[in-house]
């Protein structure tokens, strides 16, 4: 039993020894990270770019099997410095009838958005984060909000598309940088 507590001791001992060799760094010190991502292509950059207001340039619906829906009309988009996007698109009366027809409803002639989103770099893609709902949830029509806009940057042109489940292009709106 004694030889058993003098090899216990003397690994406990050589353990403690091996410990204290091993230094640490100074705990009062900031832990050096990597430079933040700001550069062109970040997402810091993209998500200043897209901040501010944007001037509906043309806007098409389509609906599968049939000629794109032209939207004859007016809008505005505003994306702010927190990731929040509301898009306003007024419509004539011919083209509110047709998009009632594809199951998109409008009010008074207008078709409104508006929410928190997030930006994948990657993807390439704008997506409504709403609230108690999965971003990517159950769809509910052509231009539901669940769906992602997939973004292309061409100067001060933003072109957003959505896409179904199957990939095809459901809609596709232009929008010129208006400050």
């Amino acid at each position: 039993m004694c030889k058993h507590r003098i090899a216990a001791r003397a690994s406990a001992m050589i353990v403690s020894l091996a410990l204290a060799a091993c230094t640490s760094a100074p705990w009062n010190e900031p832990i050096k990270g990597g430079p933040v991502d700001t550069g062109a292509g970040s997402l810091t950059a993209a998500r200043k770019y897209l901040e501010g207001r944007w001037t509906l340039l043309s806007y098409e619906v389509f609906l599968p099997g049939e000629a794109p829906i032209a939207l004859g009309g007016s809008g505005m988009l505003t994306y702010d410095a927190y990731g929040n996007l509301t898009t306003e698109i007024r419509v004539d009366d011919a083209t509110a009838l047709i998009l009632e027809k594809a199951g998109i409803r409008t009010s008074n002639g207008a078709f409104l958005t508006s929410g928190r989103t997030a930006v994948d770099m990657n993807a390439r893609t704008l997506t409504y984060l709403l609230d108690g709902q999965p971003p990517l949830g159950a769809a509910s029509g052509p231009l539901a909000l669940n769906k992602p806009r997939f973004w292309q940057v061409e100067g001060t042109l933003l072109t957003l598309t959505t896409k179904g489940e199957d990939g095809a292009t459901v809609s596709v709106g232009r929008w010129q940088k208006a400050e």
